[in-house]
């Protein structure tokens, strides 16, 4: 799984013209499935997005995490994630997890990010949705499962 968690002060998801989720403080997590993933890369991803030391302790550093500031999550799927890019002008997206494996596997990361207290929101698996945030530092974190750095 790939993620893109950034750090924000606020973020939506409008669909249509609606606000379907949003959050004051957090994580935006842009979250990819890719072939190949399975229950565990979900788990693992979800525990330690929720223990990020990312945000700023009395100090002014990154020595806290999302569960130590109880902040929310709002959590977004974007098989985008898993395009390749080297060939040609035109991503190919041959790499994203096919939509009955993704879903339940960002369904299940959502769940998981929950069990650790966190407050999690969602936009809608497929849809097209307008995603607004407000950057806070910004903190932007790329973590993939199959390429940790």
């Amino acid at each position: 799984m790939i993620a893109v968690i950034q750090r924000v002060s606020h973020a939506s998801v409008t669909i249509d013209g609606v606000v379907v989720a949003s959050i004051n403080g957090g994580l935006l997590i842009l979250l990819g499935a890719v072939k190949g993933d399975a229950e565990a890369e979900a788990e693992y991803l979800a525990e330690k997005t929720a223990n990020l030391r990312i945000f700023g302790d009395e100090n002014g550093k990154m020595n806290l995490s999302l569960i130590d500031v109880k902040g929310e999550a709002l959590l977004v799927s974007q098989f985008t994630l898993a395009g390749t890019w080297r060939k040609g002008r035109r991503p190919g997206f041959d790499n994203a997890a096919p939509p009955a494996v993704a879903e339940p596997l960002v369904s299940l990361f959502a769940e998981r990010l929950g069990r650790h207290g966190v407050t999690v929101k969602t936009g809608v698996f497929g849809a097209d949705m307008k995603v607004a945030l407000q950057n806070d530092g910004p903190v932007t974190i790329v973590m993939d499962t199959a390429n940790p750095r």
